[in-house]
């Protein structure tokens, strides 16, 4: 793991060489498409599915464009951001709920969505004043986040509307467009659709309610920490988020 976690830092390094306005070693290219193992994990903490997914600077708007291209996606749906830390999560959003609520849910495989920030790029979902924010509890993805001098944008590696991904192979038509492919290998039973639910996404970003956008793969463990911990009040969801 050691070897593949200096393999893609370096790779982001050569990448970024040469690239104005974005800080040393990590510019314009650097994870422009870079395909990555995401936690979209099970409830319990002994279980690690997860689902592989495509990561770019998230405040370099050429990046941000190449992640719709390169799915097909629907320009009105958003990107979530990924960082390495809760504390860098107050650079990118209004928070309105008590930090140890965040702790609680993050790193984890939960999606938060909250007000965003002056700081993020306006070329990120500029169609929505909310961000969704993901800190996966992946040690290789958390370090390569904090490498980068922002946040990263990040959705599944698949076609728009096909199933999440579980190998390499199975985004295999992607490959070309992509600048670095990290291969985690297997992950979870690609035979079980369970694994391949993604994050539970939570809008946060009314004070003293929620509401569940997808129920993804740790609802119940979710909702039980923001109805008895937080006393939060749980509201129906609206049109699909993030």
């Amino acid at each position: 793991m050691h070897g593949v976690r200096r393999a893609a830092l370096a790779a982001l390094a050569r990448a970024g060489e040469d690239a104005p306005g974005t800080g040393p070693g990590l510019g314009r290219a650097a994870a422009r498409l870079l395909p990555l193992p995401l936690p979209g994990g099970a409830a319990r903490p002994d279980h690690t599915d997860t689902v592989y997914g495509v990561a770019g600077l998230a405040q370099d708007s050429g990046a941000v464009r190449s992640i719709y291209s390169l799915k097909g996606r629907n320009g009105k749906k958003p990107l979530a951001i990924c960082l390495g830390d809760v504390e860098r999560l107050y650079r990118y959003c209004q928070v309105n709920v008590p930090d140890e609520l965040l702790r609680d849910l993050l790193p984890g495989p939960v999606t938060l969505v909250l007000k965003r920030s002056e700081e993020l790029n306006k070329d990120l979902n500029p169609f929505t004043s909310l961000v969704g924010v993901r800190i996966p509890n992946h040690p290789f993805i958390r370090e390569l986040a904090r490498a980068c001098p922002g946040p990263l944008a990040l959705t599944s590696a698949n076609i728009s509307c096909q199933a999440s991904t579980l190998t390499v192979s199975e985004f295999q038509e992607l490959w070309p467009q992509l600048s670095l492919i990290i291969d985690g290998g297997p992950i979870g039973d690609i035979q079980s659709p369970e694994c391949r639910l993604g994050s539970t996404v939570v809008d946060l970003s009314v004070s003293g309610k929620f509401t569940i956008i997808r129920p993804g793969c740790a609802l119940a463990s979710t909702v039980e920490i923001l109805r008895q911990k937080y006393g939060l009040i749980p509201e129906p969801a609206g049109e699909p988020g993030h």
